[in-house]
């Protein structure tokens, strides 16, 4: 196994540098392109038979991209960086089949627009992450790379479990419900949904339009906002260290029962130690009306999914799982207009009053997850707690800070207003650094 001394810290097998140590390493002439990724798919090669996170990967031609890359001598902010995506997003040169036997084997002619930022910037694509059929309810085959016996989540869970495994030093997932910021937390990695509308979606599988992003699952808080950029496609923006300590909005919600005891007073000490650092901490109850977001979120979500894959369900119904067919697929055919409309309109007026929210908080503080991974593969437990914060457009973020009774992480969420996402890492950086 090759080793490397990155910057000031202690040596690592090169499969677990991050993704901005990989891109200092081989600026640095310290390693290569080659290197990482041999190291990256001979971890694969020991943990993919357990673990189940890739659902394509050609170790030959990513070796050889690997070398032209280093023959190259191109630079850039991804420089070097191995990344997998969800099989929900068009690559050139692998297959994407949208976690459906329906299309098995579907090859495009283009890259997704964040593969090619990706590539742009100098990334080389390590392979395409498992993810749940159609991006919705019915589980594919990975595991939980902490417990096999218990589920990654859904539906970014390929990604998920692959960044936490050390194949990978990161990831794009998607979010339209709670699809990488739950991941992230039941597999112990950061996890970021931005703004919505701030990524283009071209090449990328469409759930819900109204609703869905890119995600990002990685191993440091740098890596996201360095690759947020790239995805972005604008020279990267260092993360700021905030002047002061934030204000910070401990935000129960509606659902806050349903959330496990042991997490609800995880995530009540986090809002006292970080009080203790000198936070600004208060209680954040949401707006009247915000109790309707989840229904919101429902209809909305199933609404558009069932018209979006109309083919699917008219030429391959029984090829379908029962699952997404009595759940999602059930809600949308049989919505109607008026109620998706009302539900959109729901959003919108609640986006409004939490906006306002931001005028007292600098990020709000709530879980990334109701509680540790279950044992068994159901990979969407919680989704009340998701839909309020996808329905409402916020950058969020999971920070792997906390352990279950079980010893399984869990994620605390940070969520910032809308169009802030700069601000939400300056200050998810200064409360890991407290929590941890």
């Amino acid at each position: 196994m090759t080793l490397l001394a990155a910057r000031g810290r202690d040596i690592k097998p090169l499969n677990e540098l991050t993704a901005t140590e990989i891109v200092a390493a081989i600026g640095d002439g310290r390693t290569t392109c080659e290197a990482v990724m041999r190291a990256c798919l001979d971890r694969i090669a020991a943990r993919e038979p357990q673990v189940h996170a890739w659902a394509h990967l050609n170790p030959e031609a990513s070796l050889a991209a690997a070398r032209a890359f280093d023959q190259s001598g191109r630079r850039g902010p991804f420089a070097g960086v191995p990344f997998g995506v969800k099989d929900i997003i068009d690559t050139f040169d692998m297959p994407t089949q949208w976690g459906t036997p329906i299309h098995k084997g579907r090859r495009t002619e283009r890259d997704a627009a964040c593969v090619a930022l990706s590539r742009k910037a100098g990334g080389v694509l390590l392979g395409k992450t498992v993810t749940t059929e159609f991006a919705n309810l019915h589980p594919g085959p990975t595991r939980n790379p902490h417990d096999l016996s218990r589920t990654p989540a859904g539906s970014s869970s390929g990604s998920a479990a692959a960044v936490a495994d050390f194949m990978a030093p990161i990831a794009i997932g998607t979010q339209t419900t709670g699809s990488t910021i739950r991941p992230a937390a039941f597999c112990g990695v950061f996890g970021y949904r931005p703004t919505y509308g701030e990524h283009r979606m071209h090449g990328v599988m469409e759930a819900s339009g109204s609703l869905d992003t890119l995600g990002i699952l990685a191993r440091s808080i740098e890596d996201v906002a360095l690759y947020r950029d790239v995805l972005l496609g604008i020279p990267p923006v260092p993360i700021v260290d905030i002047e002061r300590p934030p204000r910070v909005g401990l935000c129960r919600t509606h659902v806050w029962d349903q959330v496990e005891p042991t997490t609800r007073a995880l995530v009540e000490r986090a809002a006292e130690q970080l009080a203790r650092d000198g936070a600004n901490v208060s209680d954040a109850p949401l707006p009247a009306g915000c109790e309707q977001l989840n229904d919101a979120h429902r209809w909305i979500s199933s609404f558009e999914f069932a018209r979006t894959f109309t083919y699917e369900i008219e030429k391959h119904w029984d090829e379908i799982s029962d699952t997404l067919r009595g759940g999602r697929l059930d809600d949308g055919i049989n919505g109607s207009f008026e109620r998706y409309t009302a539900a959109k309109q729901i959003a919108e007026e609640c986006r409004r009053q939490v906006d306002a929210m931001f005028d007292d908080y600098d990020v709000l503080l709530t879980p990334a997850a109701f509680g540790e991974a279950p044992v068994g593969m159901a990979a969407f437990a919680g989704v009340p707690l998701f839909q309020i914060w996808t329905a409402l457009h916020l950058p969020a973020m999971s920070l792997p800070v906390f352990k279950g009774p079980n010893g399984m992480p869990i994620g605390a969420q940070l969520l910032a207003k809308r169009h802030n996402d700069r601000g939400l890492f300056a200050c998810a950086r200064w409360a890991w650094q407290r929590l941890t």
